[in-house]
């Protein structure tokens, strides 16, 4: 199907999909007045799509942003949003070669590319604003953007509930039904008092599990490339998986933390954020940055290591230069830091039953050692 700009005077904007992004970013665009059309939360299609037209070689993330595109364009939109940036991760790229391939297609659309190093706020304003051929007063998108940036925090603070929740309940199943209908509540306020209200709603129904107070719990790290740790259908629900099994889900990589390190200048952070953290104590492990989220997964581990976590899953998408990279010095932080740790490195060929297959025997790895305090001599 072709999608001519010429014929379509209004523009319909989309983007890709990555966990829960899509609220935060909806919100934004609709407070400057553009018509937002999303595609299919990630699913089968999408990665089928993906696939088809790509490369072989390139990672998982690239094939889910360019089946999503195809989605979007296939059902009215003609504006395609997404961000380039430097470095030796390919997802600064994934915008000029995903334009390219639909061009190569028979898509007539515009790709509007932001640079969020080089600009940071005002390049996030300018280029949405550009996108969405701004229909707004500038307090109406001024109060767009913190409405985007509450919902942001919001749906990291009722998702650590749900980390908390999810292996202690006893009727399997009750937080995450909560933490859902917190979700849409949130997608659903049109203004900062909604959001602040759907939040207390979402605590107290929380607080109202039943819990097995005697339940063995362990605690285990997640960290890696930032699209498959945010992105439940790319890493296989792991999250959902590590709390039927007893697990207690600590993760750093969250949505907010990630935007907030991206889009606010570093002195006006008021404390010190997870990737200056992890620069600090992976620097005995790292000389230089290598890019991507490398050093967050290093320090994410020695991190773990050396606060109440039991063991560390490292996840990435395969062919992933920074995760590779990761792949390699986390051995040594196991043997150093006395930290279980187990790389999942995943792809389109991936299965769910040999990845949930290695995942319930590191559980029992890491619970072994727990009981018995051993030290830890491999990793996996």
């Amino acid at each position: 199907m072709n999608i001519s700009l010429k014929k379509n005077k209004k523009r319909i904007v989309s983007f890709p999909h990555m966990g829960n992004s899509y609220i935060p970013i909806k919100s934004l665009f609709e407070s400057m007045g553009a018509k937002v059309l999303l595609p299919p939360y990630n699913n089968k299609e999408a990665l089928s799509l993906g696939v088809r037209y790509s490369i072989e070689t390139i990672c998982l993330p690239y094939k889910m942003n360019l089946g999503n595109y195809i989605q979007a364009l296939e059902r009215g939109a003609n504006t395609l949003v997404m961000y380039g940036a430097p470095g030796s991760c390919r997802l600064g790229h994934y915008a000029t070669m995903a334009e390219a391939t639909l061009k190569n297609l028979g898509y007539d659309f515009e790709m509007v590319i932001f640079n969020i190093y080089k600009g940071k706020l005002f390049e996030i304003l300018k280029k949405f604003s550009y996108a969405a051929d701004l229909n707004a007063n500038i307090l109406e998108v001024a109060y767009g953007f913190r409405l985007s940036i509450s919902k942001f925090l919001n749906l990291d603070r009722i998702e650590k509930k749900l980390f908390y929740y999810r292996p202690r309940e006893v009727q399997r199943g009750s937080a995450e039904a909560i933490y859902n209908q917190g979700v849409r509540e949130i997608e659903k306020a049109k203004n900062i008092p909604e959001v602040h209200a759907a939040v207390n709603a979402t605590y107290e129904k929380y607080s109202r599990i039943k819990i097995d107070p005697n339940r063995n719990i362990i605690r285990i790290s997640i960290t890696g490339e930032f699209f498959i740790v945010l992105d439940p259908f790319s890493n296989l629900e792991i999250e959902r998986e590590l709390g039927y099994l007893g697990v207690e889900v600590q993760r750093e990589i969250m949505l907010a933390d990630w935007i907030s390190v991206k889009l606010v200048p570093p002195w006006l952070h008021k404390c010190e954020c997870h990737t200056k953290r992890a620069m600090k104590v992976s620097s005995p492990y790292m000389t230089r940055i290598v890019g991507g989220d490398c050093v967050e997964s290093i320090g994410d581990a020695v991190l773990a290591s050396r606060t109440d976590v039991d063991g560390v899953i490292h996840l990435g998408p395969f062919n992933c230069t920074p995760e590779t990279v990761s792949q390699c010095i986390l051995p040594y932080i196991s043997k150093n830091e006395n930290v279980p740790v187990i790389s999942l490195m995943v792809d389109e060929m991936t299965g769910r039953a040999g990845f949930l297959t290695r995942i319930e025997a590191f559980v029992d790895l890491v619970r072994r050692q727990v009981h018995k305090k051993l030290p830890v001599y491999n990793t996996f």
